[in-house]
């Protein structure tokens, strides 16, 4: 899981740091992050192939802000790769969101 933590710095990092997010704190953005990372762990249920998640889940109206979808592509391969047991059984939102809220403490 060294991976989701270097890459959940690293988003938060970038996203944090655009002009439209000034008024977003670093734990909404680690909320909005875990709600991408479910909705492509969603997606991934739903078989979607993963070169079409990014327009899949923008079509679908999201509820975050919409610099919030540049990160698809970023993290949709973590997700991709994930054993389909782990995908089924497991909430990766909310681990992606406690791993973020690590970083920021």
């Amino acid at each position: 899981m060294k991976t989701l933590t270097t890459l959940s710095a690293a988003l938060l990092s970038a996203v944090i740091a655009s002009p439209v997010m000034a008024a977003v704190t670093a734990e909404e953005s680690c909320g909005y992050q875990a709600d991408v990372v479910a909705a492509i762990q969603q997606a991934r249920l739903d078989r979607v192939k993963e070169r079409k998640v990014s327009e899949t889940l923008a079509a679908s109206e999201p509820t975050w802000p919409e610099n919030f979808n540049a990160t698809i592509p970023l993290i949709a391969p973590w997700i991709y790769e994930q054993k389909m047991k782990v995908i089924r059984n497991e909430d990766l939102g909310a681990v992606w969101k406690e791993r973020c809220l690590d970083q920021i403490q």
